[in-house]
């Protein structure tokens, strides 16, 4: 009896040992946090800078109220490409001193689609 005790105490810490080892790592990628917005963080940007006061119906792209998503996209923003967008490149550059963190967002909404939200 001793000698059969033995062997169940000895297997069953063999399998509790052992019993919670995993070969492989299980990574969880999570979506990107956050999200930036044309109505909610662009349209801000631009009116902070009075971008409107010089690019009007006169000077393309036209960023009167209303008018500044569909002339972003008429050849200055290219989605999902900020480096390669005009809009982007030229305000990087130095144009009328934009802060880090709005071109930031710039960058951000146009790498992620340039949508229209």
């Amino acid at each position: 009896m001793k000698k059969l005790l033995k062997i169940v105490l000895v297997s069953s810490l063999s399998l509790l040992c052992f019993s919670c080892y995993y070969d492989e790592e299980v990574v969880i990628e999570l979506p990107p946090v956050s999200e930036a917005k044309f109505a909610a963080d662009i349209i801000p940007i631009i009116e902070s800078y009075n971008c409107a006061d010089c690019h009007n119906n006169s000077r393309d792209p036209d960023l009167r109220a209303g008018n500044e998503y569909d002339s972003l996209l008429d050849g200055f923003v290219t989605p999902f490409d900020a480096d390669g967008s005009r809009f982007y490149t030229f305000l990087a550059s130095g144009h009328r001193d934009v802060d880090a963190t709005s071109l930031a967002k710039i960058e951000l909404w146009i790498n992620e689609g340039a949508l229209n939200n």
